[in-house]
């Protein structure tokens, strides 16, 4: 430190200068590492310092740098970028983000890698990247700070020392009318994952919009069909919303409730993005505080930003139950926070909690 900056720091009142996040680039192509140190570079927060074309290299960069972010390819020669991640939550858990291609096989691979324990992931075209990369910089340069700020755990440990509370019931959940309606972005994956797998198949109808980019939802759903016991499907236009099933926003639709008669159904909208976001948290809670009002049960989760906040407030305003995911199970805690500062939760819950959490709230509809 400079003699300067030694007076700075010292002097009563005036704060030392913020320290700057720390980023190794990880890319086999050499155009995609040039663009994406320059877009990071390009804000005064970020440091790059470190590129590697390969998990090799990449592995004896960080050890001397010691980041406090990774930007991984999932893509790469020698060792895949799934592989070079699965070995870094094993033995040096650190945030990483993920940068993917727009193809079903990236999208694939992508989910395994928030599965595994990525923070978040940016998308890249095949085709033109050095255009189509650069209007992604907000995006990565917001993903980056906010995964320097990701609680992240060691692969195979759980985020907190209790385990996943599996619903226990004395009856049948009744009340088919009633609506569970759930926002996530950073972080919603697993957390997506930890709550329907426990859903038995009488729960009542979900609706999902969780931050993702289109060509990925639908491989989500897949995925998640297959490990639950209640049916998940990528929402369509004027699909049915019944008991059982659970309905998630496209990556480029806002999915809203509507209700014709005593039947619900899906409406997806290709409105402008509110707050940012297409879907939008934010629409389809409003759409369920307004067709569903006091027969449902709004859940905010992990995620950076405050999408959500105003929605779950307008659902619990309406007569919902309202549950927030708490700070220490997130891996940020930024729209369950802005959410409970708006005075829309009624209660923050461990993920782990969550789904008992939920069946107990629907009971209470019935």
């Amino acid at each position: 430190m400079s003699p300067r900056s030694q007076t700075i720091a010292s002097h009563p009142g005036i704060s030392a200068p913020r320290r700057r996040i720390k980023v190794v680039v990880v890319d086999d192509s050499a155009l995609a590492r040039q663009l994406i140190s320059r877009l990071l570079k390009s804000d005064p927060e970020i440091e790059v310092v470190g590129i590697a074309s390969d998990p090799y290299s990449a592995r004896s960069i960080i050890k001397a740098t010691n980041p406090d972010v990774v930007t991984l390819d999932v893509e790469m020669p020698n060792m895949d970028g799934i592989s070079f991640l699965e070995k870094i939550m094993r033995l040096r858990p650190m945030p990483v983000v993920m940068v993917s291609s727009l193809t079903q096989r990236g999208a694939e691979i992508t989910l395994q890698a928030l599965e595994l324990g990525a923070v978040d992931f940016v998308t890249k075209p095949a085709l033109d990247v050095e255009r189509g990369l650069d209007t992604k910089r907000e995006e990565l340069v917001a993903k980056v700070k906010a995964a320097a700020q990701a609680r992240i755990k060691p692969l195979g440990q759980p985020q907190s020392a209790a385990p996943v509370a599996m619903p226990v019931r004395s009856a049948p959940l009744r009340g088919t009318d009633s609506i569970i309606a759930i926002g996530s972005s950073t972080g919603g994956v697993d957390a997506l994952r930890q709550i329907v797998c426990c859903l038995p198949p009488d729960t009542p109808a979900v609706l999902i919009t969780q931050h993702m980019p289109a060509g990925f939802t639908a491989r989500f759903a897949e995925r998640l069909d297959g490990l639950a016991q209640v049916r998940v499907r990528q929402a369509e236009e004027g699909q049915r919303v019944l008991p059982g099933h659970v309905y998630i926003a496209p990556g480029d639709k806002h999915l809203r409730l509507a209700r014709s008669g005593a039947q619900y159904h899906c409406r997806l909208g290709d409105d402008p993005p509110v707050g940012g976001h297409k879907p939008s948290v934010d629409v389809l809670f409003q759409s369920v505080a307004t067709v569903a009002g006091g027969k449902s049960v709004g859940v905010i989760l992990t995620g950076m930003g405050r999408d959500g906040a105003f929605g779950l407030k307008a659902m619990r305003e309406a007569g919902a139950r309202t549950l927030g995911q708490d700070e220490q199970s997130c891996v940020v805690y930024g729209m369950p926070k802005a959410a409970f500062n708006e005075g829309a939760v009624e209660q923050e819950v461990s993920i782990q909690q969550m789904a008992a959490a939920i069946l107990d709230r629907c009971q209470s509809l019935a």
